[in-house]
């Protein structure tokens, strides 16, 4: 099938699975007589997998090291990846609840402080505390 055929059946921009050909990702299709590229229908089943593993927030150079492998993921392999991915995610959430703390903190600091018609210096909020405010 050619390339527009391949993009319609998988949602895929045909420059996205140029990238994905042109990266790795996507072995390189055979070539008509014309030129164009004469993409197998194991494509279609290979981009899913790629825009599912891309969902899930694996980085391409996941993906690649994948595909890479000349024999198939075990299912071992495969748990190993998603815990991996889990893990790399609650680290991701640790990291976020963290600064949404720092910024709840920050914004009660200052709404107070100004409430008291007083000013913070930027060099006092990123020591993470105000030296002496002064008067607005």
């Amino acid at each position: 099938m050619k390339i527009g055929e391949l993009a319609d059946k998988t949602g895929m921009a045909a420059s996205a699975i140029r990238y994905y050909e042109q990266s790795g990702l996507l072995p390189k299709p055979e070539r008509g007589s014309n030129g164009y590229r004469d993409y197998a229908e194991a494509a279609i089943e290979r981009l899913r997998r790629i825009q599912m593993a891309q969902s899930l927030g694996f980085s391409l150079d996941a993906i690649r090291s994948v595909f890479a492998s000349e024999e198939e993921l075990s299912k071992d392999d495969l748990l190993r990846k998603l815990d991996g991915r889990l893990q790399e995610i609650e680290q991701l959430m640790d990291t976020l609840r963290e600064q949404q703390q720092h910024l709840q903190a920050l914004r009660t600091t200052l709404r107070e402080t100004w409430a008291e018609g007083e000013c913070l210096h930027t060099t006092d909020l990123v020591k993470g505390k105000p030296a002496k405010p002064g008067k607005h």
